[in-house]
């Protein structure tokens, strides 16, 4: 079931031919047997006839009559002879001939009458399998079916098994019809034997309705099993596609019992009553002990003890008894009758157990492979009764269990959007429910912050729902960024982003750049709806991070708790005091596996507020402008060395080069700011305990 099925092959012709063998197999023994039982009669009334002939040649008074007998004698001819005597009158008449002669020509005439119509039968048939067989031989090749021939097979293959058995049994019911109009209009006698025809009539009406039968349950089974498949689609054999009443296992089986049995036993015991013969056929006057030995064997003493007399024949003639011939005739007919009830009884077995036992297998194999929870798998219905019902439900309760995972699906993503899923993993969590208050794991990782510049004033220009959607639209291009990086968004703080990155800490420096990148393409479309530009500043650190859940029970929260996150959050503002796009501190520098891959610059050493420990910071010259990007690298020399001109207290040297710096790239904030800085000692002097490290007092 888990492999693909083979296209099968149309069956239609061979159905017919099977099925009119089996027809044949059951009526020709009976045909054999009127043909026997007459054969006695017709030698007694030859041997009759030619003892006569003789008496009348060898008669003077009969010679007027030899000559007729060397002439032809037709069958309504009356032939006379007379004894010297006058005592003895021969009389041969056509109606004693028609008598020997109407059972065989009734027979004769609907056999020819079968055999007439049958192909006929056969064309209709091959005429309306053709587009199925055309069908699935093109499917097997793996040709293109036109979807002319796809409509036609689809809205017809339900109504084959129908269509099929009525072609055939057309043939077999004119067959019948003109059978019972043969029984109607054919004069007959009572001991021409016309009951017998009449069984004959009963026992093709029996085989007509076995053969119908089994062309129908054939071609049904086949549909169910094997066509179905290819002709709808999954989706569309979810449910019972078929458009009659339903139906029931109970009457599967008892048409089955009835086709196996009942019928083709029916059959069995009509040649057994025809194999009786009444002991008056005889036309005996008494019967002898050796007869009543020969008719009753040990039961004869019983048999005359009830009687009372030695003759027996007047009361025991309307008994039965079996003779030779009949009783090989007999043992004939039974003996077709219980073979052709052997094929009904392996193919009705076949058919049943496959209907039944296919369909549930592939249900409890769907139901496996849904049980194991890699997807969800609907089931073929292929029957109207009972298992099909059962194959119904399993796929709608499917169906309502795929909207239900896919709903709960739908909410773990809507939850990740809050708690990430990343989070979740960090602390072996396979879902929100199982997240308790107090989880929590240590982790390194590099922080990164960012946040719009002078969004307040930004948003003073625009209403609340402006607002909103300007957030949306930005942070909506920023979020891919840092999922293709390799991190993931811890919080949104109104216009600020807070990420995390796990291993390499190159993946936050390069989500950084990515960033600024798509800012750029941000700020384009902003300018072609006539919006000035907006620009950000982004700020990382590497460091050791508590993960957890914080809050109470009725409200809990996933975050991050570290003095890393907190610097992470003050280098982020020290982008707008050195007019930086991107700063990164000395931990993240250091664990650079390899720092030739970015262009960076040393900017300064400083204490942020709330920290006691100075952090020498670091510029990644990758995220800006590439105008502004050429020159900072060209400068990158210069700037370093009046950096430490100026951390020397050589002031004047200093401020000189910032200058041409500054001159050079009026972008350079970081100039202007020590030029200033340089301006300020210079005039005013050297702040005491001034040590190079530049303490920052306000939060930015």
């Amino acid at each position: 079931m888990a492999n693909k099925k083979k296209t099968p092959k149309f069956y239609g012709l061979r159905i017919y031919l099977l099925s009119t063998v089996l027809y044949l197999l059951l009526v020709i023994p009976f045909a054999g047997f009127l043909a026997l039982q007459n054969l006695p009669d017709l030698m007694d009334k030859s041997h009759e006839f030619m003892n006569k002939g003789n008496k009348m040649r060898h008669s003077g008074d009969s010679l007027a009559v030899v000559a007729p007998l060397h002439q032809e004698i037709k069958a309504d001819d009356t032939l006379t002879g007379k004894s010297n005597d006058g005592g003895i009158t021969i009389s041969i008449g056509g109606d004693d001939k028609q008598k020997e002669d109407v059972q065989g020509e009734m027979m004769s005439k609907s056999f020819g009458f079968l055999f007439r119509i049958l192909p006929v039968s056969f064309i209709l048939g091959l005429a309306f399998n053709y587009p199925f067989k055309r069908y699935f031989r093109r499917k097997r090749k793996g040709k293109k079916v036109s979807d002319k021939l796809l409509r036609f097979c689809k809205k017809y293959v339900l109504y084959t098994s129908w269509i099929n058995a009525g072609i055939l049994g057309l043939t077999f019911v004119a067959t019948l019809i003109y059978m019972f109009y043969l029984i109607r209009t054919t004069p007959t006698h009572e001991d021409v034997g016309s009951p017998l025809f009449v069984r004959f009539f009963f026992i093709s009406l029996s085989s007509s309705l076995l053969t119908i039968l089994f062309v129908y349950y054939w071609e049904k089974h086949r549909v169910h099993i094997k066509y179905l498949d290819f002709l709808y689609t999954r989706d569309e054999l979810r449910k019972r596609i078929f458009r009659f009443s339903r139906g029931k296992i109970k009457n599967r089986f008892l048409i089955s019992s009835l086709m196996t049995t009942l019928l083709p036993l029916s059959i069995v015991i009509v040649y057994l009553i025809l194999s009786l013969t009444r002991i008056n056929e005889l036309n005996l006057t008494e019967l002898s002990k050796q007869q009543m030995t020969i008719l009753f064997g040990d039961y004869t003493g019983i048999v005359k003890m009830s009687l009372g007399d030695d003759n027996a024949v007047k009361t025991l003639g309307d008994l039965f008894y079996v003779n030779v011939i009949d009783g090989f005739i007999m043992f004939i007919g039974i003996g077709m009758g219980i073979f052709v009830s052997f094929i009904y009884l392996l193919m009705f077995v076949k058919w049943t157990t496959a209907d039944i036992v296919y369909p549930l297998k592939e249900l409890l194999y769907n139901m496996q492979k849904t049980g194991e929870g890699k997807n969800i798998n609907f089931t073929v219905v292929r029957n109207n009764d009972e298992i099909g019902e059962l194959a119904e439900g399993f796929n709608d309760m499917s169906l309502k269990l795929e909207e239900y995972i896919s709903n709960i699906s739908k909410m773990n993503e809507a939850y990740f959007r809050f708690v990430p899923k990343q989070f979740l993993d960090f602390l072996g969590a396979e879902s929100v429910v199982d997240i308790k208050l107090g989880d929590q794991v240590q982790k390194e990782m590099s922080v990164l912050f960012t946040d719009i510049r002078d969004f307040t004033s930004l948003s003073e220009e625009m209403t609340p729902k402006e607002t909103f959607d300007f957030l949306n639209e930005y942070l909506s291009s920023m979020e891919p960024v840092i999922s293709r990086n390799h991190g993931f968004i811890d919080k949104y703080i109104g216009d600020s982003i807070m990420a995390l990155f796990t291993g390499n800490v190159e993946n936050a420096i390069d989500a950084a750049i990515e960033m600024r990148d798509a800012l750029e393409d941000f700020n384009l479309q902003r300018k072609m709806k006539n919006k000035p530009p907006i620009n950000s500043g982004i700020g990382i650190h590497t460091g050791r991070l508590m993960l957890g859940v914080v809050g109470g029970h009725g409200r809990m929260d996933g975050t991050v708790v570290s003095d890393a996150v907190n610097l992470a959050s003050r280098i982020e503002g020290l982008t707008k005091v050195y007019g930086a796009s991107i700063i990164i501190s000395q931990d993240t520098m250091m664990k650079l596996q390899d720092p030739d891959r970015y262009n960076y610059r040393f900017l300064d050493v400083v204490k942020v507020k709330g920290k006691k420990e100075a952090v020498h910071i670091f510029e990644v010259l990758d995220g800006e402008p590439e105008e502004v990007k050429k020159l900072k690298i060209e400068t990158k020399p210069e700037f370093g060395k009046a950096v430490q001109l100026y951390k020397n207290k050589e002031f004047d040297q200093a401020a000189a080069i910032f200058r041409e710096i500054f001159k050079k790239n009026p972008h350079d904030r970081g100039a202007e700011l020590y030029i200033n800085r340089c301006k300020n000692i210079l005039e005013f002097g050297l702040p005491k305990h001034w040590d190079g490290v530049e303490t920052m007092k306000d939060k930015y």
